[in-house]
């Protein structure tokens, strides 16, 4: 489904800000893969979706989705087959809209000012409702008024309303309060599930790395460290993780967000 071949990409180069983000990665994602994506900050997870999505064109490599190679397809041409949410529930949807009318620009009936049918309606009602965060009953509303998971849960719907290639899912719930976060994430899998979408999911969380999805992926300095699937990723502890990551790293993981969570 997803295949990334020797991708790099320096940022300011040939300046004393030069930064290299991606080095000579390479990674396949099969159809219906769901991966758990961890590393310290500044180890590339978010330059590796950056440059999949197309928020920049790489230096070298391929990008190859479905067969197809998009490694200079422009951003919005890839939005039609990559859905994406991010950290901060505030991107994703327009807050000016109503629920309604986001919902309308997910599933291509146009937005605001469009005309949207009672079956559409009706449709958008039942998606809501999925959420069990009372949305059904509010798609007047203004998106920019709701909190933060409800924001996000709703971002998710949209990416997931006509099933994308390809979902990426950038420390999607790292922004929201414990309770709303377990929420969101547990809509995710049912959505993921639900769809058989292939995913990557960047993550802080340790054990949810281990507990989400089918495999494993670890990344360090622009680069795979380390990639575990099936049943050795199952006896994985995250004692075992911190000791590969040393391993495969030589030093030791001194992120105190992923080690305290």
């Amino acid at each position: 489904m997803l295949r990334v071949t020797h991708l790099s990409k320096t940022f300011n180069p040939g300046t004393v800000n030069a930064k290299l983000a991606l080095d000579d990665l390479s990674l396949h994602v099969a159809p219906g893969d769901f991966v758990t994506i961890i590393g310290a900050n500044g180890a590339g997870k978010s330059t590796l979706f950056n440059a999949v999505s197309g928020s920049f064109i790489s230096d070298s490599g391929k990008i190859l989705l479905d067969g197809a190679d998009i490694t200079l397809m422009p951003e919005f041409k890839r939005a039609r087959v990559i859905g994406r949410l991010f950290q901060d529930p505030m991107r994703g949807s327009a807050p000016g809209m109503t629920i309604e009318e986001n919902l309308a620009l997910a599933a291509g009936r146009g937005g605001w000012l469009s005309t949207v049918s009672k079956t559409d309606k009706k449709l958008f009602r039942e998606r809501l409702a999925l959420l069990d965060m009372g949305l059904e009953d509010r798609m007047q509303q203004q998106v920019g008024l709701l909190s933060g998971g409800q924001r996000q849960a709703l971002t998710l719907m949209m990416a997931t309303f006509q099933a994308p290639k390809l979902l990426l899912l950038d420390e999607h719930t790292a922004a929201l309060d414990p309770a709303t976060a377990e929420k969101v994430l547990k809509l995710t899998t049912e959505i993921v599930a639900e769809k058989n979408l292939t995913c990557l999911m960047v993550t802080h969380n340790m054990q949810s790395a281990l507990e989400l999805g089918n495999r494993t992926v670890m990344m360090d300095r622009g680069r795979i460290i380390f990639d575990v699937s099936g049943e050795e990723r199952a006896k994985l502890t995250v004692a075992d993780l911190l000791e590969q990551f040393k391993i495969a790293s030589g030093k030791a993981l001194d992120n105190d967000r992923m080690l305290l969570t």
